[in-house]
């Protein structure tokens, strides 16, 4: 039964590519996709491995801390990117003449949010019973935030549906990473020498996106500060900025929190489990950054063609997102116990659970994108706001009653409640609903 149902989806997905297939705008922005899908699939394939790799190395209490230390970090690195991400896109789509003024300003924007965060964590840590060690690995952690400035080159390069260079920067630094990690663990260094390699990572990664920047012809000295459009960027930014806070609390801190409440191990264990169960969040980021810029010329030309393009767009999340889902549900045990041996016994029943938040993290990264060109951002702000709320109350009643498995059921249920059950309660959000709805019936019926 469930190998016949298997192939039904698969039915379903091939003739909604051929729907796709035959739209000649999709096919231009699939290809640039398909630059940046063969990165992601590069960074999940060798990277899960290195990552199993490293877990096994450091054991559950060493990669838990290491994980605590990022996911605390996670949680001020917003501050850094200020919200600017999609807008920058957005208007370097709309209007290119302002390019170096656009990036010129927004780097100097998120370089001064690079030292804010670090700022802010200087403060925070002095309030948190951590010990020498962890602060120190906080702080290294931390120091990469500063290198972020610099993805403002890749903003421009999605603007323009170059994904190839935003490919070529990521893979020569992931490579370049991977190897300082399997020399780590060879050498048998200690859980320092991993901190500094984010910093790593950070580095390279921006020489990278300098490098292509450069190739392509323009020139980083053309950036110019603007203080008015500094000023049109935050105004714009704000309910983004927000949003930011609460996505991380969403991504960050039930580890925060499980590492508070019961230990080091327990981190590792859960971290483990979401490091399989988000490795393929990247699909649905990848297709709705790629296609943003389509959507976007799609609702200049017409309503009918904007929304149809926004359904093939839920239509084909949502399936993905399944036919991720079950099978890993059904064998989510074994493949804990074949990636990570014995000592991470306990990531299987968490990585049951926390799979399925996956179908509201697809709908959500279309939904956001939508929510921005309505001029939504402030109602976005307070759903996801609203979520992360119901995570943190979430976590705390169910993570002493049922462990860690209850920090996997708070996030399945908050992204539930953020995405999707508060738009009942707004009539302009209600068409998301009908669009997500839509994608479940029309596969039915195909």
């Amino acid at each position: 039964m469930f190998l016949s149902l298997l192939k039904g989806i698969n039915k379903v997905m091939l003739a909604k590519l051929n729907e796709l297939k035959n739209n000649a705008g999709f096919r231009r922005y699939f290809a640039n996709t398909s630059w940046l899908f063969g990165e992601k699939i590069l960074r999940m394939g060798v990277g899960l491995f290195v990552g199993v790799w490293v877990a096994r190395y450091l054991g559950p209490e060493q990669f838990g801390l290491f994980s605590y230390v990022q996911s605390f970090v996670g949680l001020f690195a917003f501050i850094a990117t200020l919200g600017l991400d999609s807008i920058i896109v957005r208007e370097l789509v709309q209007d290119e003449s302002r390019r170096d003024v656009l990036i010129g300003t927004a780097f100097w924007l998120k370089l001064i949010g690079g030292f804010w965060v670090l700022a802010v964590i200087t403060i925070t840590v002095n309030f948190i019973p951590n010990d020498h060690a962890t602060n120190l690995l906080v702080f290294i952690v931390t120091s990469a935030t500063i290198f972020q400035c610099f993805n403002v080159i890749d903003f421009y390069f999605q603007s323009k549906v170059l994904g190839k260079y935003i490919v070529l920067a990521n893979v020569i630094s992931f490579l370049l990473s991977t190897i300082v990690k399997i020399a780590l663990i060879l050498t048998n260094a200690p859980l320092i020498y991993f901190a500094w390699s984010v910093v790593f990572d950070s580095v390279i990664l921006s020489l990278g996106f300098v490098y292509y920047y450069r190739y392509t012809k323009h020139q980083l000295t053309s950036w110019r500060w603007d203080t008015e459009i500094a000023k049109e960027l935050l105004r714009n930014s704000w309910p983004l900025i927000l949003s930011s806070i609460a996505i991380a609390i969403y991504l960050k801190i039930d580890q925060v929190m499980i590492k508070e409440m019961m230990s080091n191990e327990a981190v590792g264990q859960y971290a483990a489990a979401t490091r399989i169960s988000e490795a393929w969040y990247f699909i649905p980021v990848v297709i709705a950054s790629s296609l943003f810029p389509s959507i976007i010329n799609a609702k200049k030309q017409s309503k009918e063609l904007y929304y149809a393009r926004l359904q093939k767009l839920y239509d084909i999340m949502v399936w993905v997102a399944i036919v991720i889902a079950m099978p890993m549900t059904l064998l989510s045990n074994w493949v804990v116990l074949l990636l990570y041996g014995g000592a991470y016994r306990q990531a299987g029943s968490v990585l049951m659970i926390h799979i399925w938040a996956g179908v509201f993290v697809s709908f959500g990264v279309v939904k956001g994108k939508w929510l921005l060109l309505e001029n939504m951002l402030t109602y976005g702000m307070i759903c996801t706001c609203f979520g992360a709320l119901s995570n943190i109350v979430l976590n705390l009643l169910l993570i002493n009653k049922m462990g860690i498995k209850g920090s996997a059921v708070a996030t399945f249920v908050s992204y539930g409640i953020s995405t999707f059950f508060l738009a009942f309660f707004y009539p302009k959000d209600r068409r998301s609903i009908k669009m997500f709805l839509k994608a479940f019936i029309i596969e039915r019926r195909t």
